[in-house]
């Protein structure tokens, strides 16, 4: 089961001894939140954290976080819905995996990372895994990849 941090999570964060070992890229595993229009909302085709609502992650650059604040939160297993979340997300979620690097501070289920990249959108409803796996560039055939 998962656990996230309480509303305290800032102050734990900077608390957390960094131990100075680092790695190469390491292979882990997040959910998104997508904003659907609404009636007092608008939709965009981005995808959004969870849990740090403002938070957009970007198609063409990594997303990032001093890790002594907050940081890139992932996790070691996969993660294939919100049961498996266990945060208590609203709204429609994908769920995917990412490589994270730069400092990263290992937890019991996961990592808080400096930087992170979308490499495969994996579940959540059909239609939005195909519509944003073209926006993010992951999960395409090789002769679908824009290279332009």
């Amino acid at each position: 089961m998962v656990r996230f941090l309480s509303a305290n999570a800032e102050e734990l964060a900077g608390a957390l001894k960094h131990e100075g070992i680092r790695a190469g890229e390491i292979i882990a595993y997040r959910a998104w939140r997508v904003i659907e229009p609404g009636f007092l909302r608008h939709g965009d085709d981005l995808l959004h954290s969870v849990y740090i609502r403002e938070y957009v992650w970007r198609p063409d650059e990594p997303a990032s976080g001093d890790v002594k604040i907050h940081g890139i939160y992932s996790f070691r297993d996969v993660i294939r819905s919100k049961q498996d979340y266990s945060y208590n997300a609203y709204g429609v979620l994908l769920f995917g995996k990412i490589k994270i690097w730069g400092e990263v501070v290992e937890h019991e289920a996961g990592y808080r990372s400096q930087f992170g990249k979308i490499i495969s959108l994996d579940y959540g409803p059909p239609e939005l895994l195909e519509k944003f796996r073209k926006i993010y560039r992951v999960n395409l055939a090789r002769g679908n990849i824009d290279c332009g």
